[in-house]
């Protein structure tokens, strides 16, 4: 027969069992919790810069990581290219692994279709996580369409963070989430950049012109920096289509954006204006950088002809005028400022024409 002491004694330890299960009810909700939040930020990312760095910066600090990167499958350059567009280098992004092919990155890429946790090797894995001081880790693979385009890593200093003996369901699902996203960033930066592009040509068109524009300024004022504006226009291109025809024409300002192309630096912002009118801002840069560039490009458009799709080939020069802008810390109008830069960059332009063709003049800041 128990005694009332024996019924305390289980009391007790019932009261302790309830409380434990209480506890650990508390800490599964705050886990939860904490969970669905930083799925949410990752739901919320508008763009890949953002995704890209809440995946990796934000991830390694809400988890206290050693280090979280992102391995993506990109061998067209398809994203690193759109990365680009908006502005924002690849190099930029540490912490994000461009690679042509999974294969070789690690052994577990051959079979990885399920999150793998286990201890870290550098021999095996330091191209994934090249930090140092990582002791385990886990790979959680990304799909698009069952296919594999790349992993999410993560790594930790503590040797049993992540072991086989761990549950893989909540990464499972986070993977899940993480290719949901970058799927949705991706095709909404190609999305974005079909209303900015021109077909013609691949170049930025004049409402990329615009957006880009007002963004630079703003830098320039934040930064006390100046902005240049190149305003390239080709000498007599409506002669070219008078006498050669229109598909003549478009095979000049597809060459003609290309020469271009391999004067100017990767954090310029290039644009057709129209026609063929093009646009290069220059951030940071002087006015005198500036003029070299112009003749730069002056001399690379009439180093040599150009070729036809009848296969004749014709000369081709350009004028460029250029202007600058060195926006007040307090500037707010940056639509006029910027309607202003292009208004100069064009008088300097029809300059440039009036004084002969296949040259170069700076009009004076205001």
């Amino acid at each position: 027969m128990q005694t009332t002491t024996d019924l305390r004694r289980q009391l007790d330890r019932k009261d302790r069992q309830l409380r434990d299960l209480r506890d650990e009810v508390a800490r599964n909700e705050n886990k939860l919790r904490r969970s669905q939040q930083r799925e949410m930020r990752l739901l919320q990312a508008d763009d890949m810069p953002s995704l890209f760095r809440e995946l990796t910066e934000g991830m390694r600090a809400s988890y206290a990581l050693q280090q979280v990167t992102l391995v993506l499958c990109d061998p067209d350059h398809d994203i690193r290219h759109l990365l680009l567009a908006a502005g924002t280098p690849a190099a930029t992004l540490p912490n994000v692994l461009f690679v042509e092919s999974l294969g070789g990155l690690a052994p577990q890429y051959a079979h990885l279709r399920r999150p793998w946790l286990g201890p870290y090797a550098a021999c095996d894995h330091q191209l994934v996580l090249p930090a140092p001081g990582i002791a385990s880790m886990a790979l959680l693979p990304l799909e698009h369409r069952g296919r594999l385009i790349g992993s999410l890593n993560f790594g930790s200093s503590d040797a049993e963070r992540y072991t086989h003996r761990h549950a893989t369901d909540f990464l499972a699902h986070l993977a899940v989430i993480a290719s949901y996203c970058i799927e949705n960033v991706v095709n909404r930066a190609r999305l974005l950049r079909s209303g900015f592009t021109d077909v013609l040509t691949g170049w930025h068109n004049r409402r990329y012109l615009q957006v880009r524009l007002r963004e630079e300024l703003a830098r320039a004022a934040r930064d006390q920096s100046k902005l240049v504006c190149l305003m390239l226009d080709i000498d007599h291109f409506k002669r070219v289509n008078d006498t050669w025809g229109h598909a003549a024409g478009d095979a000049v300002l597809r060459e003609f954006a290309q020469r271009i192309e391999t004067q100017v630096r990767a954090s310029d912002v290039a644009a057709r204006y129209g026609g063929e009118e093009f646009v290069v801002l220059l951030p940071g840069t002087g006015t005198a950088d500036g003029v070299r560039l112009a003749e730069r490009i002056r001399n690379a458009v009439a180093a040599e002809s150009f070729e036809l799709p009848d296969g004749g080939n014709i000369p081709v020069t350009v004028s460029i005028g250029i202007s600058a802008a060195s926006p007040a810390p307090q500037a707010k109008d940056l639509k006029t400022l910027g309607e202003s830069l292009l208004a100069r960059a064009d008088v300097a332009l029809y300059s440039a024409k009036s004084e002969g063709r296949d040259r170069v003049v700076v009009e004076k800041e205001p």
